[in-house]
């Protein structure tokens, strides 16, 4: 049962970022399949690894390779590498798992932001690379420059950041 649910979660994420098209899928967890806090932790470290294989792809609407590579797709990519299936669009990904305080991010949650001006629709995503007191890293693909690091704190990332979620 829980192999065909996963499957049909898989389907539903076929999208781009910020298409009309949009998956809908179920984003609770029930307590029988929350994952032991040990295991997790190894999920999110594989993932961010992942993701970090991508550091210098330029950034391309859509994509999901090392030919080129959008925020979301980097975000879905990264997660489907340890068979974890999340939506396909930035809007989505934005309503998936729980809302989480700034000041209690951990590896792997994901940050949203705005960063059209004037504006807090959510339009980007990253993935929580590092967490050091006031200090939080993440990874994302940048239209300017492609997949990069970068810190919350930079003064852009903090004015357009939005909100956080945990998805594990």
């Amino acid at each position: 049962m829980r192999i065909l649910l996963l499957l049909c979660l898989f389907l539903l994420s076929f999208a781009s970022c910020k298409s009309a098209r949009h998956a809908k899928v179920v984003t609770k967890k029930s307590n029988t399949e929350k994952i032991s806090s040990a295991s997790n932790n190894s999920k999110v470290e594989n993932i961010i690894d992942y993701a970090q294989q991508f550091e210098g792809v330029r950034y391309k609407y859509g994509g999901t390779t090392k030919k080129g590579m959008d925020c979301s797709g980097l975000i879905q990519t990264s997660y489907k590498s340890e068979a974890v299936l999340l939506p396909r669009t930035t809007k989505d990904l934005s309503k998936s798992g729980d809302w989480v305080d700034l000041k209690k991010v951990q590896k792997g949650d994901l940050l949203f932001f705005a960063t059209k001006k004037n504006s807090r629709k959510v339009n980007h995503v990253g993935i929580v690379t590092n967490t050091n007191k006031d200090e939080v890293e993440f990874i994302h693909a940048s239209t300017s420059k492609g997949v990069m690091t970068s810190k919350l704190k930079e003064r852009y990332w903090y004015l357009a950041f939005v909100q956080a979620r945990r998805v594990l």
